[in-house]
């Protein structure tokens, strides 16, 4: 089962916690580029028997759909970063999927978050002739029903209690997976919270220098990790070798990037936060922020849930801005010189966009940062100067 207790991020076991899947010379990982392996003469004409080989630890790889080389190595590392038994998908949204498919809810209990998860439960529910029905997160809960909760929220960075919402569920007789794209470890261990799931998109902070493509979905037992195992061979939505070799060599550095990333990304949200309602500080002009979210701006609610507590490593690196004017959030991405206008989150650059650009349902005077490993003071410059150049336009009108 899954611990109550979080597990310690630290390089060691992000560099080892893999050793015992190596063997030869090698130091770096080899990427393989084969989709089948040699089979060895069996002693009789009897099929090849899966149901008896350890997928979790494989003495050979028989065909790359089933296990290789570095996917394994990297799912060990992920295992034990994150308290359970985790496997790999082709991307988060396909992970998504995944756990639906896993959990084969009766309703999903839903609200606000990332728009590619709403768009993967519509073709999930597409599979079932539309019978799926969607109530909100604080609606009441039946058995047979997933509560499926988005935390740190994307787009704004929002925390949202899982404690609160696991008990909620299994008080019902349901499900809760809880999305944690937005906080990996060190920051959050959902877990230790109650959650029967964990989610990442891995195309974020475990993949952390936007050059891959990966979803992780992990489980508390090891009978969890074999069903979904199974499921994904027949689904077909495995990482290739390529982007299995990038994220095990990212997970390498995932205690450096990510604590430096949160850092920012609370010192930048509170700065920002002193010219929210549209006031001047600190070089920002007046009248161009109104409202700043982040966890780290978060006050305890009526419940008592303090997000300190939940984000036990640091403050979620990924926030959002609402700016006065929509024309302010389309030229901002496109006036600095530090943050890279593109959407996603999670690298080691910073990232901006105008939220509305690959989601139409967001407001288009709202912003997304995904703060990256640069200098804070570097990036509030670069903030100043853009402000004041989107501001100018409009003055003169």
């Amino acid at each position: 089962m899954a611990p109550k207790t979080a597990p310690k991020l630290t390089g060691t076991e992000l560099v080892h916690a893999d050793d015992e899947l190596v063997h030869g010379r090698e130091v770096a990982a080899s990427i393989s580029v084969t989709t089948t392996f040699r089979a060895p003469l069996p002693p009789d004409n009897t099929p090849i028997n899966t149901d008896s080989m350890d997928f979790r630890s494989p003495e050979r790889h028989v065909y790359s759909r089933y296990t290789q080389d570095v996917s394994t190595r990297a799912e060990r590392v992920l295992s034990k970063i994150n308290g359970g038994l985790a496997l790999t998908y082709a991307s988060g949204l396909a992970a998504s999927y995944a756990a639906l498919v896993y959990f084969h809810p009766k309703r999903i209990a839903i609200t606000g978050g990332y728009h590619g998860c709403h768009n993967t439960i519509e073709v999930y529910k597409h599979s079932r002739g539309g019978d799926l029905p969607l109530i909100g997160l604080d609606d009441d809960y039946q058995p047979g029903d997933l509560c499926w909760l988005e935390t740190p929220l994307n787009p704004t960075g929002e925390a949202r209690d899982i404690k609160y919402y696991a008990e909620k569920a299994h008080a019902a007789g349901a499900k809760i997976i809880v999305d944690s794209t937005f906080a990996p470890p060190p920051l959050q261990y959902p877990f230790k919270w109650g959650a029967d799931m964990v989610m990442h998109s891995g195309t974020k902070y475990f993949g952390g220098h936007s050059d891959l493509l990966c979803g992780v979905l992990i489980v508390p037992t090891e009978a969890d990790w074999k069903t979904l195992w199974t499921h994904r061979t027949f689904l077909g939505s495995m990482m290739g070798s390529l982007e299995s070799w990038l994220l095990l060599r990212s997970l390498r550095t995932l205690h450096l990037r990510v604590p430096r990333q949160s850092e920012n990304a609370k010192g930048l949200a509170r700065w920002l936060s002193q010219a929210a309602g549209g006031k001047a500080f600190d070089g920002i002009p007046a009248g161009v922020i109104d409202t700043v979210w982040h966890s780290s701006l978060q006050k305890k609610d009526g419940r008592g849930f303090e997000p300190s507590v939940q984000l036990e490593g640091g403050w979620n690196p990924t926030f959002a801005i609402l700016l006065k004017d929509p024309e302010y959030a389309r030229l901002l991405p496109h006036s600095l010189e530090y943050f890279v206008p593109a959407t996603s989150l999670g690298g080691v650059e910073s990232l901006i966009e105008q939220r509305s650009t690959v989601d139409p349902g967001a407001d288009p005077r709202l912003v997304r940062i995904s703060c990256g490993v640069e200098d804070l003071e570097d990036m509030k410059k670069d903030l100043r100067r853009a402000f004041r150049e989107i501001v100018k336009p409009r003055a003169r009108l």
